[in-house]
C-alpha cells in the first residue's frame, strides 16, 4: 500500500503491463472488489483506490469528485503511469471514474460507470432538499442498523456476513463524510460537453435500478454520445463485484483485454 497526498493505495499484479483501476462505491471500502482482485491480478495490474473517508487506516474525510479524481490520477502520472487501459467506478466510483477521463491527467483507454452517478441538472434549491432527503436516509441507517439501510438501497439479498460487513463500514463513515459524499456526487462539475474525448466509455445499469437510472442514462446520451450502455441482469445497484464476482470479471475482461 502506497499513500499519496493522503490517498492510501493498493496495488495488485505489478508485473503485468495492463493498467486496470478499481473505484469503489460509497458506503463500503476498497476491499469491495476483494473477490474479484485474485481473479484480475494474474493479467492485469490493478489499481485500487482507499477514498477518503472510507479507508480504514485514515481518519481522511471525503473531499469531492473533483479532488479524489485528480488525486488518483497525480498518483498514476508520480507512479510513471502514463496510460490505463480501463478505470472502473461503482455509483460514487463511477462519478470519480468519469471525472478522472475528462481531467485527462493519464490517457485512459475505457472508462465503465457501473450505476454512476452523474451531475444533477437541477435548481440550487432542489438540489439542497434531494441532498437532505438522501443525507437523513444514510444517517437513518447509520443510526438505526444495517438492515435499514441495505432495505433503503439495494433490491439484492445479502447474506449475514455481508450485512455485518456494511454495518463495520458505516460504524466508521463519518457524517461529514456521508454530506459531501451525496452533495459533491449530485453535484460535480463537468464541462457542458465532453469535447476531446478519446477514452471508450461504458454504462452498466443494472436490472434492478432501470428506473433509478434513467435520468444518469439520458445524461450520459447527451454528455457522450457515443457512450455504449449494457444492461446486468438479475442484479441491483453494485452488486455485480459482491454478487457475481466471476460475471463481473469476464464482463470487465471483455473491454480489458
Amino acid at each position: 500500500m502506497k499513500q499519496v497526498d493522503s490517498l492510501n493505495v493498493h496495488e495488485f499484479g505489478k508485473q503485468n503491463d495492463k493498467v486496470v483501476v478499481l473505484i469503489h462505491p460509497s458506503v463500503v471500502r476498497w476491499d469491495y472488489f476483494e473477490q474479484v482482485i485474485p481473479l484480475l491480478e494474474k493479467q492485469y495490474h490493478l489499481i485500487v483506490p482507499a477514498l477518503p473517508g472510507y479507508d480504514p487506516d485514515s481518519d481522511s474525510e471525503f473531499t469531492s469528485v473533483e479532488e479524489i479524481a485528480k488525486q488518483i490520477g497525480n498518483y498514476l502520472r508520480r507512479n510513471n503511469i502514463d496510460k490505463v487501459r480501463l478505470v472502473y467506478g461503482c455509483s460514487m466510483g463511477g462519478s470519480i471514474a468519469l471525472r478522472m477521463a475528462v481531467d485527462q491527467i493519464v490517457k485512459i483507454e475505457n472508462v465503465i460507470m457501473d450505476g454512476g452517478i452523474t451531475p444533477y441538472q437541477l435548481p440550487w434549491i432542489i438540489t439542497r432538499l434531494i441532498l437532505v432527503r438522501d443525507f437523513m436516509m444514510l444517517a437513518i441507517g447509520k443510526w438505526g442498523g444495517e438492515k435499514i439501510l441495505v432495505r433503503a438501497f439495494t433490491s439484492d439479498q445479502y447474506d449475514e456476513e455481508a450485512i455485518r460487513y456494511i454495518a463495520k463500514c458505516l460504524k466508521k463513515i463519518s457524517y461529514q463524510t456521508i454530506w459531501r459524499t451525496f452533495d459533491s456526487c449530485n453535484n460535480y462539475q463537468l464541462p457542458e460537453q465532453a469535447g476531446d474525448f478519446e477514452a471508450k466509455v461504458y454504462y452498466w445499469c443494472a436490472e434492478h435500478e432501470l428506473k433509478e437510472r434513467n435520468w444518469d442514462i439520458k445524461y450520459m446520451k447527451k454528455f457522450i454520445p457515443g457512450t455504449k450502455f449494457i444492461r446486468l441482469a438479475g442484479i441491483g445497484h453494485g452488486g455485480l463485484a459482491v454478487l457475481k464476482p466471476e460475471s463481473f470479471v469476464r464482463e470487465i475482461k471483455k473491454i480489458a483485454n
